[in-house]
C-alpha cells in the first residue's frame, strides 16, 4: 500500500495532511505547496503560457498537466482538489474561465470567456446540515479535440463532449454530445451534425 493510499484511508492522518496543504475552509494551497511542491509535481509543455493573474488551486495529490503551446488566460481558475485537470496541446482557456477537476480537455480546443466546467457537485440531501458541510461527489468531464466552447457556457459533472463540437454561448451542457455537432440551449441540445456521406452540416 502506497503512502497516498495510507493517508486517504486514515481519517486522522488525512485531516492533518490536508491542514498542511490547505488552510481550513479554503481551496487555495499554502505558499510552500505552490513554491516547492507544485513546480516539480505538475507538468507543463513547451511554450505553454499561464498568465500572472490565473488562480491555481492546484495540489499535489491530483494531476495538473498543460500541453505544449496551450494558454490559460487572465483571471481563470484551475482547481484539481477533487480530480485531475489535464489540458491538451495548443488549447486555449479564456479570460475568467473556471475549471474544477476531474476534467480532461483535448488538443486544439478553444474555451471562450467565463466558461465554467466543474466535475464537482456538493451534496444537499441532509436538511440538517449546510450544503457546504456535506460530502462532495465528482464525475469526470471530457472535452474532445478541436472543439469550441462559447462564452458563458456551463458544463456539468459527468458530461463527455465529442471531437470538433461547437457549443453556443450561454448554453448549459447537462448531457453528453457526440462528435462533429453543434449544440445550444439550456439544457443544451444538438442542432446540427456533420454528415460525412453528404459532406454537409445537417439539422438534427
Amino acid at each position: 500500500m502506497g503512502l497516498s493510499t495510507k493517508i486517504k484511508n486514515n481519517p486522522s492522518i488525512k485531516r492533518k495532511a490536508l491542514w498542511l496543504l490547505i488552510p481550513k475552509g479554503e481551496a487555495r494551497p499554502r505558499w510552500w505547496v505552490k513554491s516547492f511542491l507544485n513546480p516539480f509535481y505538475h507538468r507543463r509543455g513547451r511554450r505553454s503560457v499561464i498568465r500572472a493573474t490565473v488562480r491555481k488551486d492546484v495540489l499535489p495529490f491530483h494531476q495538473f498537466r498543460l500541453g505544449a503551446g496551450a494558454v490559460i488566460e487572465d483571471y481563470a481558475v484551475i482547481n484539481n482538489g477533487m480530480g485531475d485537470v489535464i489540458i491538451g496541446k495548443n488549447s486555449f482557456i479564456g479570460i475568467g474561465d473556471v475549471i474544477i477537476g476531474p476534467v480532461e480537455i483535448g488538443n486544439n480546443v478553444i474555451l471562450a470567456q467565463h466558461v465554467v466546467i466543474s466535475g464537482l457537485n456538493h451534496g444537499y440531501e441532509d436538511v440538517n446540515l449546510p450544503v457546504k458541510d456535506q460530502p462532495c461527489s465528482f464525475e469526470k468531464i471530457t472535452i474532445g479535440d478541436d472543439g469550441w466552447i462559447g462564452a458563458n457556457v456551463t458544463i456539468t459533472a459527468g458530461v463527455t463532449i465529442g471531437k470538433h463540437v461547437v457549443v453556443a454561448g450561454g448554453s448549459v451542457v447537462t448531457r453528453s454530445l457526440p462528435d462533429y455537432c453543434v449544440a445550444a440551449g439550456n439544457p443544451a441540445r444538438m442542432l446540427k451534425q456533420f454528415n460525412f456521406n453528404t459532406k454537409q452540416w445537417e439539422k438534427v
